[in-house]
């Protein structure tokens, strides 16, 4: 079923909680409505809205927002060690998380308690605690936009980077995520050796996919504001990828810089380098950066997107000016 709703407030549908509105707002329950749907709107402008949780509206929105309620699981095969799932798009993350823990099924736990809705992960390529989504996708199924046809992109054909993918690429806007499918495993495999991890699951008794997740969530609950009282995205900039040498040079004018190396190159935490730079707990107006986290930019109330925005950049050029490293945002804006 299909409904629209013109001049919808948008302050529910995102978690920095700015209000906004979208010109037409069209929600919708099955894959098949989108057909109808992109014939109905012609050549306007459009986006997918899912939960919100990356999104920055910098103002109202004059186009299309359409968002799915799609929320089911299926499992697609069996084996003797590991099983098959397609899920839905619009399932909550962390409901498909906790649906694998709950069965003993490998793969996701490190990513608990990670905002969004399940056809985000494979865009962002959502990472947390030394694993990505990447690592237990299957495919990706999406609506053509074009050619109104529903295809299926295997894993290795998603160009799955450091939070990137072809959908933020040459397929953004050309298609949209309908289904993602996962290859979970029943073979226990904990990543733990990612930060302070490893000493919280151990306190919790050992490496069951349980005491993982729930070593994650506090960890998280103790480093991250809740969204639903103080209006932000989670981490709002990427950790900039550097060449080596330049990594190294930093490390020797700051010995305490934590570098990790990577195939692509040498990652600095950008949460480091905004803390170095002073901006941690700062506030400039309704905006400012999480005291306990400083990769967190919080709406103190009132904000708007163009505030969040300026204060951002002010930032970012703060960064170039210190370090001679450009940070980018990891949110989208619209």
């Amino acid at each position: 079923m299909i409904t629209t709703r013109k001049n919808r407030e948008l302050k529910e549908f995102n978690s920095f909680g700015i209000s906004a509105k979208a010109s037409e707002f069209i929600e919708f329950d099955c894959k098949e409505d989108l057909k109808e749907i992109f014939e109905s709107i012609g050549d306007k402008k459009w986006e997918v809205i899912s939960g919100g949780n990356n999104i920055l509206f910098a103002s109202n929105w004059d186009g299309v927002l359409i968002h799915p309620t799609m929320r089911s699981i299926n499992t697609i095969s069996e084996s003797d060690t590991d099983v098959v799932v397609k899920v839905d798009g619009a399932l909550e993350w962390d409901d498909f998380v906790n649906w694998c823990t709950d069965r003993e099924l490998w793969g996701a736990e490190n990513l608990t308690l990670i905002p969004g809705y399940v056809g985000a992960a494979p865009v962002q390529n959502i990472g947390a605690y030394g694993t990505e989504v990447k690592d237990i996708i299957e495919s990706v199924e999406m609506f053509c936009v074009e050619s109104r046809k529903f295809l299926t992109l295997h894993n290795s054909h998603c160009q799955f980077g450091y939070r990137d993918s072809v959908f933020k690429g040459l397929l953004k806007h050309a298609v949209i995520i309908t289904a993602v499918t996962f290859r979970v495993s029943k073979v226990a495999n904990p990543q733990i050796n990612y930060g302070d991890l490893k000493l919280k699951v151990e306190e919790l008794g050992g490496a069951t996919i349980k005491n993982i997740q729930n070593a994650i969530i506090e960890i998280r609950e103790s480093k991250l504001p809740d969204p639903k009282i103080t209006g932000n995205v989670g981490s709002f900039f990427k950790n900039p990828v550097v060449e080596h040498h330049v990594a190294e040079q930093l490390k020797n004018k700051y010995p305490d810089m934590p570098v990790y190396i990577t195939p692509e190159g040498s990652k600095i935490p950008a949460g480091w380098l905004i803390e170095k730079a002073g901006w941690k707990g700062s506030k400039d107006g309704n905006v400012g950066i999480d005291p306990r986290q400083a990769l967190v930019v919080i709406n103190l109330g009132g904000a708007t997107g163009e505030e969040i925005l300026k204060f951002a950049h002010t930032i970012q050029k703060d960064l170039k000016s210190k370090f001679e490293i450009e940070i980018e945002m990891e949110v989208n804006t619209l």
